[in-house]
This record gives structure tokens, sequence and C-alpha cells, in this order.
């Protein structure tokens, strides 16, 4: 077996790092007061709901339109989409965590989850189950930031169990009626239409029966009721109710009561990618701690020296590199499997890599000292920001189960094929 990554994308992975430098870089210099210490407050409009400042998102778009002429952007798009790079998992994953392992920048804004090379995980379920009618709008809308989708799954009372939902959609003539309250609505505030999910057959508790409908936001009855603020500033993730709220029969998108489907290939999109970038973050933490103890010196020595330092930051080192390894095998795995059939080995880099960026930020401001609780460092930011991935697109509690439920499921599954489990030939 070779466990080089392959040489097209060690190809990829200067190009992009040659534009960074040459296109990004610059533009964030110019821009530098949302990188540095001031970040947090220079990005948050604070006295509107503390939603992302106007500056911020243009600037944000700016990079993304460099990203896009270069061709960039959509590089990991579908090819049947124009500009679409048709890029494998594993490629995305290593372009991830090479990205986050550089640091904080405009090139790969954690907070945002905005890159040169875009994350669009609605495109792909708009270009899978979409009409022909909601491509044309959406797919661009997305990609430019001009027509911008937001997802409401969430709800007050319901979050993982997404089966449970509350909010209901009921056929009158040729419309739906909606009815409910959406929470964690994702980037509300800069779009014009809201993917909401409701149920409009079935019983609590039914993976069938929840459907999704493109929800102008102007739409009567639908209010924006207050924004919540999060670990990690600025926030759009507001609380959404639907007061009898009309939209045509063609604005459900996809089939009736099938959902939850769609709402799981956005979810499963974002976790070989989150946990790509999760374990890269902390790749950057331990290199930063590194260079630390070789160059701090306490009591006449360097930090390096101390045999504590040495095992905290070898201790730290293996993980990383066994969480990155396994990453990017399992990547290498869903380009050749049923998704399915590995959802359990992606539950284990998501969880891993989530826990470990999470420990290797608190490390490395444990080994930078006072220094490293400052925001002259990187690693609140990191750790503000990652803590969030131990709890979205799946709790760590989730992912476990899933974990478990291929494991022992598999395990009965031998054991009433034969003794001591082996399937008979």
């Amino acid at each position: 077996m070779d466990f080089d990554l392959p040489a097209p994308i060690v190809a990829k992975l200067a190009e992009l790092d040659a534009f960074i430098e040459a296109e990004i870089n610059p533009l964030e210099q110019e821009n530098i007061q949302f990188f540095d210490h001031r970040r947090e407050w220079a990005r948050t409009d604070w006295e509107n709901d503390g939603i992302p400042q106007k500056q911020w998102e243009q600037l944000l778009r700016e990079m993304e339109r460099r990203a896009d002429a270069a061709g960039h952007l959509r590089y990991g798009l579908p090819t049947d989409i124009p500009g679409g790079g048709g890029a494998s998992n594993l490629e995305i994953a290593a372009i991830r965590e090479h990205f986050a392992a550089r640091g904080l920048g405009l090139h790969n804004d954690l907070q945002d989850e905005s890159s040169i090379v875009g994350n669009f995980p609605l495109v792909f379920v708009i270009n899978r189950y979409g009409t022909a009618e909601q491509k044309s709008r959406f797919i661009e809308g997305i990609i430019g930031g001009k027509d911008h989708v937001a997802f409401a799954l969430s709800e007050p009372d319901h979050g993982s169990d997404a089966t449970w939902i509350e909010t209901t959609a009921v056929a009158d003539g040729d419309d739906w009626v909606l009815n409910g309250v959406k929470r964690w609505n994702s980037q509300i505030y800069r779009a014009a239409v809201d993917l909401v999910f409701a149920r409009t057959s079935g019983k609590p508790g039914d993976h069938t029966g929840i459907s999704c409908f493109f929800v102008p936001i102007d739409a009567p009855g639908f209010k924006i009721l207050f924004n919540h603020w999060t670990f990690n500033m600025p926030s759009d993730h507001a609380e959404v109710g639907l007061d009898n709220v009309r939209v045509p029969r063609s604005a459900m998108l996809g089939a009736e009561g099938q959902g939850l489907i769609m709402a799981q290939t956005f979810i499963q999109q974002n976790r070989i990618r989150q946990a790509a970038s999760s374990v890269g973050a902390a790749r950057h933490c331990v290199e930063q701690s590194i260079d630390y103890a070789l160059n701090r010196k306490t009591f006449g020595k360097p930090l390096a020296e101390r045999q504590i330092m040495q095992f905290r930051l070898a201790d730290l080192y293996a993980d990383v590199e066994l969480v990155r390894n396994f990453v990017l095998r399992t990547a290498w795995e869903l380009d050749r499997s049923e998704p399915a059939s590995v959802s359990h080995l992606v539950s284990i880099c998501n969880y891993k890599a989530n826990r470990l960026v999470c420990r290797a930020a608190d490390e490395a401001i444990q080994i930078h000292g006072g220094v490293g609780y400052t925001r002259a460092k990187p690693f609140e930011h990191i750790y503000r920001h990652h803590r969030r991935y131990r709890i979205t697109e799946g709790a760590d509690e989730i992912q476990i189960r899933n974990v478990s439920a291929a494991l022992l499921g598999r395990r009965r599954a031998d054991s009433s094929n034969g003794p001591g489990g082996v399937r008979p030939a």
C-alpha cells in the first residue's frame, strides 16, 4: 500500500499555496483587523444583534471572487455544475487539513467556513434533488453569495432527534402552509430563502414523512425572533418563527416525505471535511508549540529540554498523526464505497478529530503560558470555533452511537452465521 498523498494532490496543494501567497495574503494584510487580536470585535456588528459586519462579509466575498476567477472555488463541486472540479473526498480532505494547518487566515476562515476551495454542502443537495428551476436559481446564487439559502432543521426541543421535529406543513389547495419554530437557523441574516424542514405526514419519530421547502424570508408569517449569541462571535444562528407561512407546491425540494435523506446528505458532506479541518488545526497548534518550546527559555534552559514538555508534545503529536492518517484513509474509503458502509468510520474521524483539536488548543495555551491565553495567539479562536463541532452535524454522543451500532450490529450478524462468529463459506 502507498501511504503518500498522490502526486496530483501534492501538486494541487502547492498550486493553492502559491495562489494564497500571491492573491490572498496581500488582501488579508490590507484588512488585518479581521485577523489579529481585534478579530472578534472587528467581525461582529455588536449593535445589530451580533451578526457579521457587512465589511467582513464583503471581504469574504472578494476572497471567493478571486478564488473563483482563478478556478479554485468550485474545485470540490461535481463536474455537471459549471466550473465544478469533481474533486474526490480524499482531495478535499487533504486540502481542508492543509489549509487549517496553515493557521488562521483569509484563505480558509474557520468561523464562516469560507475558503478558496469552497465548502457548499447545500449545492450538492440541490444539485442532486432539485428541479431544473431550483438548480438554475440557487446553485449559482449560493456560490456567488447573491441568492443565499439558509438551513433550518433544528428546533428548540429537537436537535439530533430530528425525526421528532414539530414544525408542520399542511397541503391547502396549491399551497403548503407551514407552522413552527426553528433554532440554529444558520446564515439566515445573509439569505434570501430559508430551507425549512417540516413534517408533512407520519408520526413523531418516523424517519419518513418530513419534507423540505424553500421559504422566502420575506413571506408573510415568517419572522426572525432573535439571534443566538455564541461562544464564537459573530453569530448567524437565529431563532425563526413560521406562522401560517404559505409557499407554492413548487417550493418543495425533492420528494415529499424524504427530507431527512437530504438533511443527511448535507450533514454527511460536512462530517469528513470538518474532521479534516479539526486535525489540521490541531497540527497547527502542535507545530506552534514545538517552535515555542525550542525558543522559550525558563531558568536558563529551553522549554524543549524539560521532560514534562517533551512528553506532552510527543503524546499530542502522536495523536495528531494517528487521527490525521485515519481521516485521510477514511476519505479514500469514501471514494470507493457506498457512504452508508463507511458511515461509522466517518463518525470515528469526526468525534476523535473534534476532541483532539480542543485538547491541542488547550495544550498550546498552557505551553505558551500567559501569552497563549491572549488574543495575540490563535489558540483561543481555534478552541472556541472547533468546540462547536462536538455538537453540530451530530454530537459526540451521536457519532459514538453510530460507531457502536455498526460494531455491535455486525457482531450480532456474525454470531448468527456460524460458530465463533465466522460466516460459513
